[in-house]
Parts: C-alpha cells; structure tokens; sequence
C-alpha cells in the first residue's frame, strides 16, 4: 500500500462529513464566481449598453433564468441597477453562509483525524515491546506522535480541502469565463501548463531537506527532555554551561535546515507571480485586441471576463505550488508510519491459556537471551523457584541480572531456552494474565503526574477508597499521605517530585500489595535512603513478601540474608547458588561482594 493510500486511509470514516464539506465548497465556489458574472450585466445596465445586459449566447440565456426572474434587466435602468444590487447582496450572503458550514465541516473533520492518528500512534505504542523504547530516544517518540502527526494532519485534511476548494473555485470560473468567450479562454491557459511543472525537479529536494528538519526537531525535544529529566545530575555537575552549548549547537543545526528548506520552498512565489504576470498580460493585450479591434467581445464581458480570470490563476498558483507544501506532510506521515509499521514481536500464541497463580514451582530452563545477534545477554540459566519462596538474584552491575525477571514477565522474549511455571511455557501463557500476576517494585519508582489515590490504585481498576487506605496502611505510608495538603487528593507531580525518596518507595509497595500479585519482583532501592526512611520501607516490603514467590534483585547484600535462595550471576551465567552461610563458605564471587560491602 503506497503512502498516498495509507494517508487516505485516515480520511475513510470521516468521509461522510468531508463530502458535506465538500458539497459546501462546490457551493461555495458556484456562488463566488457567480457574484462576479453578475458585474457583467450591472455594468450593461450603468453604462446603457443597447438592451440594457445584451450579453449573448449561452451567457445571456443563464443569466436570464437567474437574474433575470427577479429583476427586468430591459426595464428602467435605476430600478434595474437597484435589483441588481440587491441580488448581489442575497449571493454575497449565501456564499458567506455557505463559506461558514464549509470551514466547521472541514475543521471537524481535521479534528477528527488528528484524534485518530494520534490514538493509531498511541496504542500501537502501549503494544510494542521494551525492545522498541530500548533503540528509540523518548523525545523522538513524543516528536512523532505530536509534531509529525500534525503535519499529517495537514495534508490529510487542511491540503486536500484547500485542493480541493482550488479545483472547484477553477472549474467554476472556467464555466462562466467559457459562457464568455471560449477564444479569451484558451488564451488564458496558455501559461498554465508551465505553472503546473515548474516545481517538479525541486520536489525530491525538498522531501530530503523536510526529512531533515523533522528529525532535527525530534532531536531538540529528545535533548529538552533528557536535560529536564536529569536537571538534579546538571545541576549538581554545574553543567549548565555545557548543556547550553550543545542545546544551541541542536537549535542552530535546525536553524539551517528549516532555512535551507524554507529557501528553497520560497522559490514557488516569485515563480509562480511571474508567470502569471505573464499570463495576465498575454490575456489583457488579446482581450482588448478583441473588444477594440474584433468587436467580438463587449467592454462589459472583458471587464468580467478580467475579473473572472483573478478567481482562475489563484487556484493554479496554489496547485502549482502544491508539490512543494505537501512535503512536510508526507514526509511526517512516513516518519510516523514507521513507528505503526514497528513489529510487536511478543504477543500472545494461538490457543494461549490464561493465568492466575503458581502451584508448585517456577523453572528457567536453559536459558539464553540476546538483544542482538551476537551478544548474549543470559547464557545457559537454569534454576528452580518453589512457590511462596524468596530467591535473591546477586552480581556486578551489567551481570544480567534484571534481564532474568524481565524474561519472566516476557518483557524480552528468551532467545533459546524457556520459563516455564508448573511446566508451562510463559509463553502458552496470555500475557495480560501474565503479567497481571507479576508485581514489581523497581529500583527507579514510577509515579504519574496524578493524585496519591490513583497512584496507589494505578492498574487495578474499581478499587475502592477503603481498599487504597488499607494497602497504605501496610505499606507504613498512611501517615505522610494524611499530612499532605489533600490526603489522597494530593497531586504528586511529575514522577512524585513533591515526594521524598522513601514516601516514593512506600507509594510503590502499597500499589504491589493492593494488585495482591502472587509472583513479586523486587529490585531493592533503599541504599539511597535514610536510615528511617529504610526502616520504613523495609517493614513495608516485609508485608509485601508473605505468601508470594519472590524474586529480589539484591544491590545491598545486608537484605537478604534470609532468602531461601541465592543466585550469584556473572557476565550473564550463574556461577555460584546456595544460602547466605553456605555461599560465605565459599570462596567465590559472593563472598568477594559481601567483603567490599562489609570490610
């Protein structure tokens, strides 16, 4: 399917809205050039031309079934002119009634288009797995389903109405201008056909430089929200100065390119003025030779015809041009294709059956992952998990360590190998149910800009009040929430920056224990803590751990001395499992770590 298609494809379930819009632009454009041919018989009128609107052939019977039922164009001049007048003013009003429908027809349906996009981007986003957000900067993500899909939006609906209008407004002036004189006609499409080339060989150019300038632009917003983001690590790297710098160094880079590309893009103008210059004079030197020399043509009808002909270029200077300001638009609908064109690699097999709990036990079975080709990840992993039991997962930072449980909740797909719980694949599993009986506790706390009530209740839906006060309590932070300004009402701003670390953390833990989730993953963040602070959270996560299958990615060795398990992994293999006292029996990887936290 080529682009062209795809885009037209966002229009399909708003056509019956556009063809209303389109009717009142047809409309529109009858009216308009209509209001002009009714100068031809006023000006019969003013000046006493013999019958006072004598225009001939097919001009003068259209006139006369229109005009010419409300108003004696042979009668007394003054009242003729009167009537004149007065059916201007009636057209003129229709046409502006007309030109209101037709623009709130038109912007309903750009409106519309903009939510569909933007909702086609967004969902197929939520569906894509980590793998996709790993290889993509954030603010390039935002720059598509924002900056390119208004471009999009552009030409799906603003361009192509504005086409459209161009061609009806043309081929209403066409039919009077021929009424006229079908000889003044064709002299005045003499110039056209260059008009409509002109741009040609600068449209490939053009669609580079745009490609260019949208990236760039995604490249100032990705900057933008890494600094904002890292503002903490700026400021307290004194940073500014060089983050100025290569802010500007981004700006100026988009400087250029939208300047280049505007450069170029301008050239459609003073072209386009030109030839038309050329094309008016060409139509006013024969014209003239036809009323003057010919008598073929009255004063009256070339002054309309003239008139007439300013409703003919304007539509072709916009068409002309149309090559060169559509490519924005094609140019964002292709970069934002290739975000719906992504493959959602893991998604749920034929016949998956649904998942509540484990019964027995949580196995890896050789396992190996690989983000790319080449470079394994996990190598051969192999252990077994009873359930209800903690197992501690221990190593350097890059040992794979985190991608053991990402494995579990298939937020990568294992390479070779399988994850089996009570013998069976995850992957026969449905990934929502899954993944719904997964609770995880991350080291890096997410909280949305939203209030403490529906952070606590965030992915558990007709949660009641009693039920998020009582997942707070056990969580120890109850307290502080009732000391807020609102309670639970409380906005907690951008990922909980009006929260100490620790209030974070406790806001976290009691989301896990109200998703009551059978299998908890708790990647330990409390070394950032206070010591209270860590008191708190730990007598917290203590509530969270009885009676799930655990799975603690350990960072301070101090914490899980009472795990039923402990896995030692290194450079993405298990080189060492057992308990706390027999692992410390051990020379080894565990003990080396556990000497450099405890000297």
């Amino acid at each position: 399917m080529s682009t062209y298609q795809r885009i037209l494809g966002f229009l399909r379930p708003h056509v019956p809205v556009f063809t209303l819009g389109a009717l009142a632009t047809a409309l529109f454009a009858a009216l308009d050039a209509f209001a002009f041919v009714l100068l031809i018989p006023f000006l019969e009128t003013v000046f006493g031309s013999p019958g006072g609107g004598a225009a001939s052939g097919g001009l003068s019977t259209v006139l006369e079934q229109t005009v010419g039922r409300v108003v004696d164009l042979d009668g007394d001049p003054q009242a003729a002119v009167g009537g004149i007048i007065l059916f201007i003013l009636v057209i003129i009003v229709l046409k502006n009634v007309v030109d209101f429908a037709r623009n709130y027809l038109v912007a309903r349906v750009e409106q519309g288009v903009t939510r569909d996009l933007r909702e086609a981007v967004y969902d197929h986003l939520l569906e894509l797995d980590l793998s996709f957000f790993a290889r993509t900067r954030t603010g390039q993500i935002v720059s598509r389903l924002t900056h390119d899909v208004e471009q999009l939006r552009t030409l799906v609906t603003k361009e192509l109405a504005k086409t459209l209008s161009s061609v009806l407004e043309f081929s209403a002036a066409l039919f009077w201008m021929l009424l006229i004189s079908p000889r003044l006609t064709l002299a005045a499409f003499v110039v056209i056909p260059l008009t409509m080339v002109v741009w040609g060989p600068l449209v490939r150019r053009l669609r580079r430089r745009d490609r260019r300038v949208l990236h760039l632009a995604g490249e100032v917003g990705a900057h933008v929200q890494e600094t904002v983001s890292g503002i903490r690590l700026v400021k307290a790297s004194s940073a500014e100065a060089l983050e100025r710098q290569r802010f500007r160094a981004l700006t100026g880079g988009y400087f250029d390119a939208f300047l280049r590309t505007v450069k170029l893009r301008s050239l459609a103008a003073p072209i386009t003025e030109m030839l038309v210059a050329l094309g008016t004079a060409l139509l006013l030197w024969y014209g003239a030779r036809m009323v003057v020399v010919q008598g073929a043509l009255s004063g009256e009808q070339f002054i309309g015809f003239i008139v007439l002909s300013t409703k003919l270029y304007a539509p072709v200077k916009y068409l002309s041009k149309l090559p060169a300001l559509i490519q924005p638009g094609l140019v964002g609908a292709e970069r934002v294709f290739e975000f719906l064109d992504a493959p959602v690699e893991i998604r749920d097999r034929p016949g998956a059956r649904p998942f509540e709990a484990p019964r027995s036990e949580i196995e890896y079975r050789d396992v190996c992952l690989e983000y790319r080709a080449g470079e394994p990840i996990l190598q051969d992993i192999s252990f077994k998990v009873p359930v209800g039991s903690v197992v501690a997962l221990v190593g350097p930072s890059g040992a794979g360590k985190t991608s053991i449980v990402d494995v579990l909740g298939r937020f990568y797909e294992v390479t070779s190998g399988a994850v089996l719980i009570d013998g069976v694949d995850v992957r026969d599993l449905e990934l929502a149910s899954l993944r719904g009986a997964l609770g995880i506790v991350t080291q890096e706390t997410v909280l949305f800009h939203d209030t403490v009530r529906a952070n606590v209740a965030y992915g558990t839906p007709g949660t009641t009040e009693e039920e998020v006060v009582a997942a707070a309590k056990a969580a120890h932070a109850h307290g502080f929430i009732t000391e807020l300004p609102d309670g639970y009402g409380t906005v907690v701003g951008e990922r909980g920056a009006s929260l100490s670390g620790g209030q974070r953390q406790r806001i976290a833990i009691a989301r896990a224990i109200l998703r009551d989730p059978p299998i908890l993953v708790f990647d330990e963040a409390t070394s950032a803590l206070d010591a209270e602070s860590e008191r708190l959270v730990q007598e917290a996560v203590a509530h969270l751990l009885e009676g799930r299958t655990v799975f603690v990615i350990a960072h301070r060795l101090s914490t899980i001395h009472r795990a039923d398990s402990i896995i030692v992994v290194d450079e993405g293999r298990i080189v060492q499992r057992g308990t706390h006292e027999t692992l410390m029996a051990e020379t080894g990887l565990y003990r080396h770590l556990h000497d450099l936290q405890f000297p």
